[in-house]
């Protein structure tokens, strides 16, 4: 009996205690058929995760996918009507994917919001110096990082230079297997005493994250720095002021891979938020014609504080719907229509969150936590922050309606947080909703997502595109 219960006692201290009402994982769920639909989506998303690792390129392939399937840029002078099919791009970083709905859009818009930009390392204005046989590069940081992930992965450096004569060097180098990567070296553990007493979010500083970008010596002096600037100018014609208009960034060059002996799940960089992005973007190319105009929202800067004339708190989108709301109107436009079209409008604010982890679930409540595998969950945030239950209850009703699986995820009081793009939309009025799918590790060099939520995602996104 003793016996017994101790193996009793054993099992019931490993038995997971989530508890979300009717939670169950969604591969559960599937046939074989939406199997194979999972598993084609995944697919596209990885191919698209594997160009699309900075802001600019994936607005460029987003534009790419987008005019493949019949969308053209929008003008000034456009003439619109329902079904047409428009991409608007706000300075090369940002972007609208637009479905003109068979309604009159002073009835308001059906919008996704997401943001395309991840934690990265970036340059400084004047990157290149060279220190004990090295050539490296002086850089800065996007986002919220864990500085240590980035060291001794390999890296690559994309982005773009912009010279005084107008044109645009595009950079992007350490993605193919027969291209160099990039390094930053941590330091040994048979001579890092000096470091040992430094916290985990201190182990390696933000100004210790300066790659290894060259070795072999330009002359008996060194001229390492020098070595580099005319690699630059032999290879893209720039020179080192150049620099200074430039926008790189160095990011993960590991290209996505499946993870788990079942192929699960997926580890890609840059999952936050281009996971969601990419969800918004296919969801609208997969629309006809709505009901309410659909729109993709893809937006830069979220990770540091949705800043900038690309970033959501910029006049970007409202100024897109006069637009659209005047291409309809002509002369009998008005700004009190757009304000009624604004009043009107329905929008999800997506962006991935942390799942419950295997490790350290207690980081959790586990009762409102979000488990990969299970659904799209709701952002309850609580203190304000949360849409309103009638709102909300509109968005269960759709997904519900759609046979899309949903969760809750609700953060520990006050020991955790995280924002989007939300607040910045509801700010014009908008009727806004925050929610996502969890990931491991994110905010890291290279995250896990499930993909039967990637493909829920996308779902969600459609149903709530075609919903009336």
């Amino acid at each position: 009996m003793a016996t017994r219960a101790l193996i009793l006692i054993a099992l019931l201290s490993t038995t997971t205690t989530f508890s979300q009402e009717g939670a169950q994982s969604s591969w559960l769920t599937l046939t074989d058929a939406q199997k194979m639909d999972v598993e084609t989506h995944a697919t596209g998303y990885k191919e698209f995760m594997r160009v699309a690792k900075t802001e600019l390129d994936f607005v460029r392939e987003a534009v790419r996918l987008a005019r493949a399937a019949g969308f053209r840029e929008l003008t000034d002078d456009a003439d619109i009507k329902p079904g047409d099919r428009f991409y608007d791009v706000n300075r090369d970083r940002a972007m609208t994917v637009i479905v003109i709905g068979s309604e009159d859009l002073r009835e308001g818009f059906r919008v996704v919001g997401a943001h395309i930009d991840s934690p990265r390392i970036e340059l400084k204005a004047r990157p290149i110096y060279e220190k004990e046989g090295y050539a490296l590069l002086q850089t800065n940081y996007h986002g919220g990082i864990k500085t240590y992930q980035w060291t001794n992965i390999p890296l690559a450096l994309m982005g773009r230079v912009d010279l005084k004569n107008g044109s645009t060097v595009w950079i992007s180098i350490g993605n193919d297997p027969d291209e160099p990567t990039f390094m930053i070296p941590d330091l040994s553990p048979h001579v890092d005493a000096d470091l040992r007493g430094r916290t985990s979010r201190e182990v390696i500083q933000h100004e210790e994250l300066d790659p290894v970008v060259g070795h072999i010596p330009k002359d008996a002096d060194g001229g390492l720095k020098q070595s580099v600037a005319d690699y630059l100018r032999s290879t893209y014609e720039i020179e080192i002021d150049d620099l200074v208009s430039a926008e790189l960034a160095l990011v993960p060059a590991m290209p996505p891979r499946d993870v788990g002996f079942d192929r699960g799940l997926m580890a890609i960089y840059g999952q936050d938020d281009r996971l969601s992005g990419y969800a918004a973007l296919k969801a609208a190319i997969d629309t006809e014609t709505p009901a309410k105009t659909a729109i993709a929202y893809l937006v830069d800067n979220e990770e540091v504080g949705n800043v900038n004339n690309t970033g959501a708190d910029s006049t970007y989108l409202v100024d897109l719907m006069g637009r659209l709301v005047y291409a309809q109107m002509r002369d009998d436009y008005r700004e009190h229509w757009l304000r009624r079209a604004l009043r009107a409008t329905k929008v999800i604010s997506s962006d991935v969150n942390p799942g419950i982890h295997p490790t350290w679930p207690s980081a959790w409540e586990e009762g409102n936590a979000p488990r990969l595998g299970f659904g799209v969950n709701f952002k309850m945030y609580g203190r304000g922050f949360t849409a309103n239950s009638e709102y909300t209850a509109w968005v269960r009703k759709t997904l519900d309606d759609a046979g899309v699986p949903w969760q809750i995820a609700t953060y520990k009081v006050g020991r955790a947080g995280g924002g989007t793009i939300g607040g910045a939309l509801a700010d014009d009025n908008m009727e806004v909703i925050d929610f996502g799918v969890p990931l491991l590790s994110i905010h890291t060099p290279y995250s896990m997502s499930s993909k039967v939520d990637v493909y829920n995602l996308y779902r969600a996104m459609h149903a709530f595109y075609v919903s009336q």
